[in-house]
């Protein structure tokens, strides 16, 4: 398995001992310095709390419906899609540091905990669909439908969310690019997670992560609950015919600001895109 993919960790066995957590990825697992992510599924009735600690967390409510809480906010009956495929934006709350998160489920629910370095600079917040940014991109089989959960829409302190879902045969994180250098406004350091899900949930896809010098060249089946670390390089992702492909994405790094850098060797795509 390569080390940049952690696999789904719910077996069989844990669910029928009450385990929740299919993820847990820290900074130190990792071996970097700014994203955190973990992934529970509860069923109706169960619930979890997660202390943000010196991080601020982003709880994505993948599907279902849940009622949340942080110490001084509460929200009733929030979720709109059974699942991450319904192409609706989620719910999801913001936590900033010193605070906690407070997941309750009203039916099944599967949801995402997004973490980073807080500096307590903003308020435990709501984020509803209406406050996402849902947009289709794209041409031919490069068509991608993207939502921006915490990121030019909201502020945060370093946290960046985002979802994309990618059609049947098609391509996503596509012509490739990478963000791993300090040198805005060129481009931003950022280190990103792709949480993947599959639909069918049998199906796989394909993500590549790799580096100009191929000191990291590692190409891996990823399959429904997977997830991709990228410290650094191009990380496309490629959907077989009859599959259909979700991630969500988490980005941080040493300033909040997405700019990145296409691979000189496929730019010429996006140039000939814009013909079509």
């Amino acid at each position: 398995m390569s080390h940049l993919l952690s696999k789904n960790s719910l077996s069989k066995n844990s669910q029928q001992t009450g385990q929740t957590q299919t993820q847990l990825v820290t900074p130190k697992s990792a071996n970097w310095r700014y994203v955190g992510f973990e992934a529970h599924q509860l069923k109706a009735g169960e619930s979890i709390t997660i202390e943000t600690a010196t991080d601020e967390v982003c709880a994505v409510i993948l599907s279902g419906k849940a009622n949340a809480n942080t110490k001084l906010e509460a929200w009733k009956d929030i979720g709109d899609r059974m699942s991450v495929f319904d192409q609706k934006a989620p719910y999801s709350v913001y936590s900033p540091a010193q605070d906690e998160i407070h997941i309750e489920a009203i039916t099944d629910v599967e949801v995402a905990f997004c973490k980073a370095p807080g500096k307590g600079g903003f308020k435990a917040k709501l984020i509803s669909p209406e406050q996402c940014q849902y947009e289709t991109r794209g041409v031919t089989s490069n068509t991608r439908h993207v939502c921006n959960i915490l990121f030019g829409n909201e502020p945060a302190d370093s946290l960046l969310v985002c979802e994309v879902i990618t059609p049947s045969g098609g391509w996503s994180s596509y012509p490739p690019h990478k963000h791993d250098t300090d040198a805005a406004p060129a481009e931003t350091q950022l280190e990103e997670t792709y949480y993947h899900k599959i639909d069918p949930p049998q199906g796989f896809a394909f993500q590549r992560v790799y580096t100009d010098d191929r000191s990291i060249d590692e190409t891996m089946a990823v399959e429904d609950g997977d997830l991709v670390m990228v410290p650094e390089g191009y990380h496309p992702v490629g959907v077989p015919h009859g599959y259909q492909s979700y991630y969500l994405n988490v980005m941080a790094g040493p300033s909040r600001n997405w700019i990145f850098h296409n691979d000189p060797d496929h730019e010429w795509i996006i140039e000939r895109d814009k013909q079509r």
